[in-house]
């Protein structure tokens, strides 16, 4: 009863919301209608950088669509230059046309993207040299430089009318992201004043979230917003509200608390957070800093990798599966000859694991066990395991195990299989098909994850790995808990040179024999 009441003095979350932003092809179209304008001005530039150099038509004299005959060799380069320069725009974000900006900033990505772009391009035109047909052909170099200065400018030009649109329909408050404002301190009011005397930063503050519930004078509104429930109810608050947005803004907010919460909003509702940077005492250590307006903002990110960091992490999982694969065929069919003569059953062993954000994926390996073993055994293991219950223990304190050793399901040569980790190659093919990668935290099966705590499900923001951090740092020796930390400590400081020496050490500990 008295928790119905306290709800009752805010207002209903349900009640502010507003009507949506915009239909949900509009943001779609926009950056097709952006990649149309980047792939014309691009084409354009190079066309208009040879005539200005060169002092020569690009195109036939007969007024046709063909190339002339001097811009032939630079004419076959067109797919090239268009196509390098729109994924350089898109790995420098310049199709982002969400949330809050800054001209200067998109100055400084589309400097960014034109520069990458135009390293890429010249590398390409004198490797490639236009095919066979213009393999003695001597590019101008002069060409190029024009041609990014063109890109430069015209480029520039488009996101300048784009942005200048931008800020014209947000000062009619139209299209504004819905936010939720957490705590009713210093940091809070100034947000609120601020986004209310500029809307064209593109924020409309819909709600407030208090965080001191049971102070006598709490009233039903903040600033003039009203307060729609507290830090506890901040999952149903943005559910309820509709928020695309959450700006954290009490320096006094319960660090553990906010995490919680956060956990349980998760990223599927693809909501954003942003804190305060007086809150640097719960933060995660991959953020982001911004700005908006004159207001310093830190954001949470919602993904554990940027998009350039997945594709590279993404990659490299493909090349050296593929490469492992290939070199390990003749041990595969040795392996699969050695299982049928020891046992009946098939050669591989296929079960369902938990993968990145919670999805299902069926992962293979070579059985090691007999056919259509018990799985109880191992599922009443992993429950004490996972809650750490000194039973789960099967060594001793000097020397801790666990791991189930004495399994009477393992076959003769599935001893072996394990002792070298081999039963684990397989697992190349869920690399391959993107269920995995090849470093990452183990995956889980589903009845190991119905037993974690919160805090242990944020092993799963990360696709999981053949090999991982807790595989090549103690591996059976190490309680749940401490597997769970390197997990997260993998996680939060992925980089391309941790993974490969990861895979290193993996190999001395499949030669040392402590895969089981």
């Amino acid at each position: 009863m008295r928790a119905e009441r306290e709800r009752q003095r805010f207002f209903d979350a349900r009640s502010v919301r507003v009507p949506g932003r915009a239909p949900r092809w509009i943001v779609p179209t926009v950056k097709v209608a952006l990649v149309i304008a980047d792939a014309f001005a691009v084409a354009f530039s190079f066309i208009a950088a040879f005539t200005l150099r060169q002092g020569a038509s690009a195109f036939a004299a007969d007024g046709g669509l063909a190339w002339s005959e001097a811009f032939a060799p630079y004419g076959a380069l067109m797919l090239f230059v268009v196509g390098i320069r729109l994924l350089s725009f898109r790995y420098c974000d310049l199709y982002r046309v969400r949330g809050e900006f800054s001209f200067v900033d998109d100055a400084m990505h589309i400097f960014k993207a034109t520069a990458i772009g135009s390293l890429l391009i010249v590398a390409a035109a004198f490797l490639y040299r236009g095919g066979f047909e213009f393999r003695a052909f001597s590019y101008s170099r002069s060409v190029f430089v024009v041609d990014f200065l063109l890109v430069l400018l015209s480029v520039g030009l488009i996101r300048l009318i784009i942005r200048s649109v931008q800020t014209f329909v947000r000062s009619r408050q139209i299209n504004l992201i819905p936010t939720l404002v957490v705590g009713r301190g210093h940091e809070s009011s100034l947000f609120i004043r601020e986004m209310r005397e500029r809307p064209a930063l593109g924020y409309r503050v819909i709600g407030v979230v208090d965080t001191k519930l049971g102070e006598a004078n709490q009233s039903d509104s903040y600033e003039g917003v009203p307060v729609v429930g507290t830090l506890q109810e901040l999952p149903e608050a943005i559910r309820d509200s509709g928020a695309n947005e959450v700006i954290i803004a009490d320096s006094e907010v319960n660090g553990d608390a906010l995490f919680e919460v956060m956990m349980r909003c998760g990223r599927r509702r693809g909501v954003e957070f942003r804190i305060a940077p007086s809150l640097f005492n719960c933060l995660p250590r991959k953020t982001e800093i911004d700005q908006i307006g004159v207001l310093p903002m830190i954001r949470l990110f919602r993904e554990p990798l940027s998009s350039s960091a997945r594709i590279l992490k993404r990659t490299s999982d493909l090349i050296i599966s593929a490469l492992a694969v290939a070199l390990l065929l003749p041990l595969w069919l040795l392996i699969a000859v050695l299982i049928k003569l020891d046992s009946k059953g098939p050669v591989f062993y296929t079960q369902e694991r938990v993968g990145m954000d919670g999805r299902l994926f069926l992962l293979y390996k070579f059985r090691t066990m007999v056919a259509n073993a018990d799985s109880e055994l191992h599922r009443e293991y992993q429950r004490a395991f996972i809650a750490g219950r000194a039973e789960a223990n099967l060594g001793n304190e000097q020397k801790p195990t666990y791991k189930l050793l004495a399994d009477p399901r393992i076959t003769r040569v599935g001893k072996l299989l394990r002792k070298s980790s081999l039963d684990e190659v397989p697992q190349l093919w869920n690399v391959l098909l993107g269920d995995m990668s090849i470093v990452g935290p183990r995956p889980p099966i589903p009845y190991e994850v119905e037993a974690y705590e919160l805090w242990h499900r944020k092993r799963l923001d990360m696709k999981p790995g053949l090999t991982g951090l807790w595989q090549v740092s103690g591996r059976n020796r190490l309680p749940f808990e401490e597997m769970v930390r390197l997990d997260l400590f993998y996680i939060e400081n992925w980089s391309l040179l941790l993974d490969l020496k990861i895979i290193l050490r993996t190999g001395f500990v499949m030669l040392g024999r402590e895969g089981y």
